[in-house]
């Protein structure tokens, strides 16, 4: 069987990046979500720390780091360029082993993978907010800020890169609301999904 994979897009403070850490646990698969930046970044010869920090703060989640390259740079070119070397580490992580791989248009870029699940993650923005103060612990003010300009670059992102709104559902397999019910539940419904696409059952039986 080819190897499978699972992407997983998220709105901010919807909890999306640890349940997707679950259900890799779970499935004893690996998990990747700044790995990604770590290689992009060694590929363009870019501080790890500019990307990783930058990546989500403009109008396409890019514009911040490229102002850091010389003026009369093309910031289109470049944006292109970063987008053209994140989907190569995507698509290379994709044939080599099964995986989970979250957000940067995953969904859009493996979209015709025939082994792939396509998931989106979401919330109530009063859950949204509730999650940042007590699991990611902000206070209320930069909980707000951050679910306001982070949900907006990663649509801009996505919009520009993918073609599609990251909501958009016919591009998902699943949508999930992650207020409704536990992380572990949800972990499992998606392990279950998995199992059930990719005909798998040889993996830790870890069970809630």
């Amino acid at each position: 069987m080819a190897n499978y994979t699972i992407t997983i897009q998220r709105e901010f403070g919807s909890m999306g990046r640890t349940i997707a850490r679950k259900v890799a646990d779970r499935l004893g698969i690996k998990f990747y979500d700044r790995d990604i930046v770590e290689k992009v970044s060694s590929m363009l010869n870019l501080p790890v720390s500019t990307v990783s920090n930058e990546e989500e703060n403009a109008k396409c989640g890019l514009i911040p780091f490229i102002r850091k390259f010389p003026l009369g740079t093309d910031d289109e070119y470049m944006q292109d360029m970063i987008f053209s070397v994140q989907r190569d580490v995507i698509l290379d992580l994709a044939k080599k082993e099964n995986c989970i791989i979250v957000g940067r248009c995953s969904d859009a870029i493996l979209e015709k993978k025939p082994d792939n699940l396509n998931i989106y993650i979401y919330a109530p923005y009063k859950k949204r907010l509730e999650n940042c103060v007590n699991y990611l612990e902000m206070t209320p003010q930069e909980a707000k800020h951050m679910i306001a300009s982070v949900d907006k670059a990663r649509i801009a992102y996505h919009k520009k890169y993918a073609g599609f709104l990251p909501s958009d559902e016919k591009h998902h397999d699943l949508m999930i609301n992650s207020a409704i019910m536990d992380l572990d539940y949800i972990a499992e419904m998606i392990v279950f999904a998995a199992e059930k696409k990719f005909n798998i059952s040889e993996h830790p039986e870890i069970r809630i």
